[in-house]
């Protein structure tokens, strides 16, 4: 990164005082003259308004145009009355509107100081911002008034977006007018509003409410309060072991029990790379060591869910729900690109502040993704910000940048109960839920339906197909009881069931699994939201397919039991063509039918998918009509129409020991999904019910078993409720991975029965080891290690005696230690 000050310089220029168009020669500052503050306020300027955009060249010339356009309608209804600003936005008793009309304000700035709005410089708009930011100062947002309704709009929304304001206009407002603005932060803002890391001011929040105070102390020249934003960020940094923030797996959670890396996690992203970028080389600088895993955080907790330029659904709460909004001016829908694209612009961002390495790299993630977004490109994306174009923009653009690969591997975040796999040609994602984490998110009216998501959904995408799927009306339009990959009771629940913020935790603890890095063993002991449904489910994520398991299925509520296989939006006007064991189906919508298991099917444009268990299947054709106003209270009433491809098992009203096998094969021919059929040797079930479930593939060298209780599984054995993985290499070693996703247990024995000649490498729990004729582990207390994995790596073959390290060799639960 250049020089902080020279930098300062040029986004002086650039995004300074050169576009602040009509600025008196002298006026009356808020606070004595300082240079310091000066030059932080066109820092943030520039990072606001994204510096030198192009504006002749597109996007930006007709981006700009119409920001004009808009900010000029605005002006045009702007008509100041008791408890609103614009008919439309009564705040008398709803603060959102409050917030709005500062949001809209904030616009209208924006399109005074760009070049290229057609309204840059307008004595007209600069009135009406005038009168606007009097009207709302005199009427609701000032020192005193008594604080109603969210309290986000109050002390984050409004207050963020009248700095903001500030910075954009200092030149053109009174100093009183930036005195009593203020004022009005300060009432709603105070310092204790960061005393404590507690309640609403954590994770993302706190480092919102940091910004409005950093901001605050650079508008009114109060060093004070730059500091106490700076010292407050401390807590942000370090790994959480509970609630909100960032844990060591990579986890990200807020409200305490939702997984949020794609939504607070961008916010807390952009806005500690906006504060970083603010304080550097300024006496307020963060220093804090801690930052570090802030940079550390991009690859280990945002990438995994970074896909082709979409962010995974998966961690990304009750925003699911806010496709088409109402309040939206510009009625431009969201979706999972649009989020990405968000988090991709919060990466550059960071990255001002960050290493010239991790800078580099970044660079090459972020030009890579923007890239491969064939469905949605990044650079025609009219949700996000001019700012965040041009930093895209000028990465796309750099020649220098050479564009890096999507990672490959598996992540297990067990702090989230998330998990996402990553093959060359696809990604997917699991969703689950535990008495740590929600079912789902719902509040403020959002995400109504969103019920089951926890239930074990699975997703996933290809590299060059199926990057609509959830992103093309998918929420409104499908079926809240046909998640794909989920198991469930088909129990009508009234919308919001469960309660507001995470509220729906079931109680289950096994929840977690094991992997190698590459591949995995996840499971979830699963209930049922508002239901009597208890089931166990496991799944094995391999090279080219996923193996999912279900066994002990039950359910009283006296509705229809279903396990999704899997349920594929066509989008409105799909034709795929549907294969069953070699026969193309019927096309026609409303056509259902039932398959006798085992079988296969292959939905063109897709994949395969292969059934092992027994029992039948079913498929259905349909077109599905919804609404975002369904999931979204604040969405669009709009009808919307989309076609689903939906494959299941039925388990009937009553199951009282269900179960499954089946495969997901994305991007799978019809030829290799009927060959891996056929080959019935090439996966080895070694156990499908409410004791374990497991399985083996020697030709990967994989064998994986979620013990459910005590037992053994194939060559595993295991004394207790565990997740254990094993890979063997090429090179005569092996992996055997094991975690308690329960995290209750005190002590473990694990046995592989395969000759070991001996241990390589150990982790610190392992306190006991005996190599031969079979491995023999012994784990000690395992209940601080967050669910996380124990790897132990092994030379494999025989040794002439057994080896015991540590104090001796550790027995299955119950049997004593011997030396």
């Amino acid at each position: 990164m250049t020089d902080v000050w020279s930098r300062r310089a040029f986004l002086s220029a650039a995004g300074g005082g050169a576009l602040l168009v009509g600025a008196p020669a002298a006026r009356a500052s808020a606070a004595p003259a300082d240079g310091v503050h000066d030059a932080m306020r066109a820092v943030w300027r520039g990072l606001f308004l994204g510096g030198d955009i192009p504006a002749a060249a597109e996007p930006f010339r007709s981006r700009l145009a119409d920001l004009g356009a808009l900010a000029g309608g605005w002006r045009s209804a702007m008509a100041p009355a008791a408890g609103s600003l614009w008919p439309d936005l009564g705040y008398g008793t709803d603060p959102e509107m409050m917030m709005q009309s500062h949001y809209r304000l904030r616009t209208m700035a924006e399109a005074y100081v760009r070049p290229g709005t057609g309204l840059t410089g307008d004595g007209s708009l600069r009135a009406a911002l005038l009168a606007g930011l009097d009207h709302l100062h005199a009427d609701v947002y000032h020192a005193g008034q008594v604080r109603y309704g969210n309290w986000y709009c109050w002390q984050i929304g409004a207050p963020q977006a009248l700095l903001d304001l500030c910075v954009l206009l200092y030149e053109e407002l009174p100093a009183a007018r930036l005195a009593e603005s203020c004022a009005a932060v300060d009432h709603f803002v105070p310092d204790s509003a960061v005393g404590s890391y507690t309640g609403t001011s954590t994770g993302a929040n706190r480092v919102d409410l940091c910004r409005v105070l950093a901001l605050r102390g650079v508008v009114g020249g109060d060093p004070a309060k730059i500091a106490l934003a700076r010292d407050s960020l401390g807590p942000v940094f370090p790994y959480v072991t509970a609630g909100d923030g960032l844990y060591r797996d990579g986890s990200f959670v807020q409200h305490t029990w939702v997984p949020y890396t794609g939504t607070y996690g961008a916010v807390l992203l952009g806005g500690l790379g906006m504060l970083f970028a603010l304080l550097k080389g300024t006496a307020w600088q963060v220093t804090d060591p801690g930052a570090q895993i802030a940079f550390d955080a991009v690859e280990r907790a945002w990438a995994p869910f970074l896909f082709n330029g979409l962010v995974m659904d998966a961690v990304s709460g009750r925003a699911v729900s806010r496709g088409l909004m109402v309040a939206d001016p510009r009625q431009v829908q969201q979706d999972d690109h649009a989020r990405g694209h968000a988090v991709l612009a919060a990466i550059l961002l960071l990255a001002e502040g960050a290493s010239a390495a991790e800078r580099a790299r970044w660079r090459g993630l972020v030009k890579g993704w923007t890239a491969r977004d064939h469905y949605s490109r990044p650079l025609a994306d009219t949700t996000l910000a001019l700012s965040s174009l041009a930093r895209l923009a000028e990465v796309e653009s750099d020649a220098s940048v050479t564009v890096l690969p999507e990672p490959v591997g598996h992540r297990l975040f067990a702090s989230m109960d998330r998990a996402t796999h990553r093959r060359p040609g696809w990604a997917a994602s699991l969703s689950m839920a535990s008495k740590r984490i929600a079912h789902y998110e719902t509040g403020n009216g959002e995400n109504l339906r969103g019920w089951h998501t926890g239930s074990g959904m699975l997703s996933w995408w290809g590299a060059t197909y199926g990057n609509g799927q959830y992103s093309d009306a998918f929420w409104p339009t499908v079926d809240p009881y046909r998640l794909p990959g989920t198991t469930v009771s088909r129990k009508v629940l009234a919308d919001g069931a469960g309660g507001d913020w995470g509220a729906s935790r079931p109680d289950a603890a096994w929840v977690g699994g094991t992997t190698d890095g590459e591949f995995a063993s996840v499971g979830q002991h699963l209930r049922g939201l508002g239901s009597t449904l208890t089931a166990h489910k496991s799944w094995f994520f391999l090279d080219d397919t996923i193996v999912c398991l279900g066994a002990g299925i039950r359910c009283t509520d006296g509705a229809a039991v279903e396990t999704v296989i899997d349920n594929r939006n066509l989008g409105a006007s799909g034709t795929h063509a549907l294969t069953v064991g070699g026969a193309i189906q019927p096309g026609a919508l409303g056509w259902s039918a039932a398959f006798p298991s085992p079988g296969w099917a292959h939905l063109a444009g897709f994949g395969g998918y292969v059934m092992s268990g027994s029992g039948s299947f079913k498929a259905l054709w349909e077109a599905r009509t919804g609404r975002w106003s369904d999931v979204n209270r604040g969405g669009s009433a709009t009808a919307l129409t989309r076609r689903y491809l939906t494959l299941w098992y039925d388990h009937g009203t009553a199951p009282a020991g269900a179960g499954f096998v089946h495969q997901v094969m994305p991007g799978a021919t019809a030829a290799r999904t009927a060959a891996r059929a056929a080959a019935p040797g090439w996966l080895s079930v070694l156990a499908n019910s409410e004791t374990a479930q497991g399985v083996s593939v020697p030709s990967l060298g994989f064998t994986g078993v979620n013990f459910w209780q005590a037992g053994s599984a194939g060559p595993l054995e295991a004394g207790a409720p565990c997740s254990v993985t094993v890979r063997e290499r090429p090179d005569g070693t092996a992996a055997v991975c094991v975690s308690d996703p329960a995290r209750v247990l005190t002590s473990l024995t694990v046995v592989w029965n395969r000759p070991v000649a001996a241990v390589l490498t150990r982790p610190s729990s392992l306190v006991s080891q005996a190599t031969g004729a079979q491995l023999r582990l012994g784990f000690g207390d395992l209940t601080t290690a967050a669910g996380a994995g124990q790897e132990v790596v092994v030379r494999l073959g025989s040794a002439t005696l057994s080896t015991a390290v540590a104090q001796g060799r550790a027995g299955i639960r119950g049997e004593p230690s011997v030396t």
